[in-house]
């Protein structure tokens, strides 16, 4: 009986020491590890520094170079990279754009153009730059997509963990009872990471399981023994790796394994109580010296880079002293440029800067730079090479122009002169002794053209005029005959294809003579009185198809008429069965053979105009 009071006792006692154990870990790690959202933080904070010393000035690189740089990030898989330096090149492919629409925009006005007609197309490249921004884009969010995905499988592993261990301490003790919850333990840390928010409620309630199936549970202690014992073992490798980390030559690799050493150290099983103190005292000794050679790597990282950024700052300066140069001798040239080269050396030669000043030192230092080398190739532009190179462009199109003055295609010709004067405008000086000479020739050849073209403009005016007299005189005739009520439909016919026959009239007189006919024509038709509407109606339309056959607009003006006739027919053929079957009503009463009457003299009225109405139909599709 004593021996198994003792033997109780004992049990207790390696019980109780078992949930103090696990106490003592889990508020130890507590105390001191960084949770998941830490140490995000503190990689992201190294990673933007690292970046500082990657610092590339965007601001020279061509359209092509933006293309290039963009598909060599379509394979990056650093996606905190690629958006940073997506941000960074946005607003200088957004200014190449808007130059080059700008560019656009003048060449069209000065080609004649309406600014509000203007329509800028983007080239190749901007398509290129494009698709390949979406598809970085699609990446990225299929690939944060994927991490959500993950995020939510662990939250659902834990979970179903959580649920297990709740079965399993409610359960009867059993041989595989440790076996199980051991591997429970192993499954909980490789389920994965979840949201920061969810991640303290699901580790507190493990850990107050692992209390639980140690403070309730009758296990089988040699087994815990042998395991906290392995457990030990285990943490003293992690703390021999965490000691040999201070010997990374990079801190950020060192804070990074360090890192996932917490993430090992935190998972494995209690320890003996005795080891425990100092198993935690050694460990954290190491995170400590890590963390506090990352915190003085970024103070010494952060000083550096102010004090590059003096040294930019002065350059700078000394650039934008000379951006404004101007001379006009090519020695005084020449030297002024090796000192800016030498500036630019200095500059290049300096370390990063302070992220958040790059972007406008940057701009400011190449802006200078530009600047000088603008004024350089203005002066440049001025010298006889240039101005040869000149005369040559304009000899070419004095020979164009040359070969278009005999021309007769008037307004092809026109227009393609018209655009050789527009070349000849952007061309740049000739040399003096050449400039008189090519330019009377060049006028020369226009003047000829527009002079030949002015003449054949102003025959072909009095010829106009000579057909509005024309036209005059048969309106005059055919409002006589109406007057004298002598006129027929045999001499409308006639007088309409005379009118149509007679050529062009002025420009500013086509409406109104047009419309002249037209009203005499309704004026005719009108005075019939012993013609019948329907007849009226077809005798009307044919003298309009006739109108038609030579108007431009002949298509659209048909189909306007089609749908009208047809809108007619639907009209009648909807009235003759509303009439028929008002018909069928009729009783034999006194009045109703009288009615009867009249509703089949208004279907047989109205049967007629149908078949009017689809004769004239018939009529117009043998225009069409």
């Amino acid at each position: 009986m004593k021996n198994e009071e003792e033997i109780q006792e004992v049990k207790d006692k390696l019980v109780e020491g078992d949930r103090l154990n696990g106490e003592m870990a889990s508020r130890e790690l507590g105390d001191f590890s960084l949770s998941d959202e830490s140490v995000t933080q503190h990689d992201e904070a190294l990673e933007a520094i690292t970046h500082e010393t990657k610092a590339i000035d965007y601001s020279t690189f061509s359209k092509q170079e933006f293309v290039d740089l963009l598909k060599d990030l379509s394979t990056e898989k650093d996606f905190r990279k690629v958006d940073a330096i997506q941000k960074e090149i946005r607003p200088f492919v957004i200014d190449i754009r808007e130059k080059e629409r700008s560019e656009a925009l003048s060449r069209f006005i000065e080609a004649g153009g309406v600014k509000e007609d203007f329509e800028f197309k983007l080239d190749e490249l901007d398509n290129s730059f494009d698709a390949t921004y979406k598809l970085i884009r699609d990446r990225r969010n299929q690939f944060y997509k994927g991490i959500e995905d993950q995020k939510a499988e662990s939250l659902k592993k834990k979970n179903e963990i959580l649920d297990k261990l709740r079965t399993l301490l409610d359960s009867e003790d059993s041989e595989n009872s440790f076996h199980h919850f051991k591997e429970l333990q192993h499954a909980w840390k490789n389920s994965g990471p979840v949201a920061p928010a969810l991640g303290k409620n699901l580790w507190a309630s493990y850990t107050a399981l692992i209390d639980r199936f140690y403070d309730n549970r009758s296990i089988y202690f040699e087994l815990k023994e042998l395991d906290r014992k392995r457990n030990l073992e285990h943490k003293l490798e992690i703390c021999a790796k965490a000691e040999r980390l201070l010997s990374l030559e990079r801190i950020k690799d060192a804070v990074k394994e360090l890192n996932d050493l917490h993430h090992e150290f935190k998972h494995i099983g209690p320890v003996p109580k005795e080891d425990q103190e100092n198993l935690w005292q050694r460990f954290k000794a190491s995170s400590d010296a890590i963390y506090a050679r990352r915190d003085a790597f970024l103070v010494q990282l952060q000083s550096e880079l102010k004090s590059n950024l003096q040294v930019k700052d002065k350059l700078m300066e000394e650039l934008v002293a000379v951006a404004s140069f101007q001379s006009d001798r090519i020695k005084e040239w020449n030297a002024k440029t090796q000192e800016v080269l030498d500036i630019q050396k200095k500059w290049e030669a300096v370390g990063a800067i302070p992220r958040s000043k790059a972007r406008e030192s940057n701009k400011k230092f190449w802006s200078a730079f530009k600047t000088f080398f603008s004024n350089k190739n203005q002066f440049f532009k001025k010298l006889d090479e240039v101005r040869d190179k000149n005369l040559q462009l304009k000899n070419e199109i004095v020979k164009k122009a040359n070969e278009l003055r005999e021309s007769l295609d008037w307004e092809k010709t026109a227009n393609d002169l018209k655009e050789l004067q527009r070349q000849w405008k952007e061309v740049g000086p000739v040399p003096e002794k050449y400039r008189e000479k090519i330019y009377v020739e060049f006028k020369k050849a226009c003047d000829h053209f527009f002079e030949q073209r002015r003449t054949q403009f102003d025959k072909a005016e009095k010829e106009q005029e000579d057909n509005l007299l024309k036209k005059v005189a048969i309106c005059e005739k055919l409002e006589g005959l109406i007057a004298e009520k002598t006129a027929t439909l045999e001499v409308l016919n006639d007088l309409q294809k005379q009118f149509n026959s007679i050529g062009f009239v002025p420009k500013h007189a086509m409406v109104s003579i047009k419309n002249r006919f037209a009203a005499s024509t309704e004026k005719f038709f009108a005075s019939m009185d012993n013609v019948s509407t329907d007849e009226k109606d077809r005798a009307m339309l044919e003298i309009q198809l006739n109108n038609l056959k030579n108007d431009p607009d002949a298509e659209r003006k048909i189909f306007q008429k089609e749908q009208t006739i047809r809108k007619k027919i639907t009209k009648v053929e909807n009235d003759l069965a509303v009439l028929i079957n008002n018909l069928e009503f009729f009783g034999r009463s006194k009045n109703a053979e009288k009615l009867k009457e009249e509703f089949n003299e208004k279907i047989k009225e109205s049967n007629g105009h149908l078949i009017e109405l689809k004769g004239q139909l018939k009529m117009l599709k043998t225009v069409s």
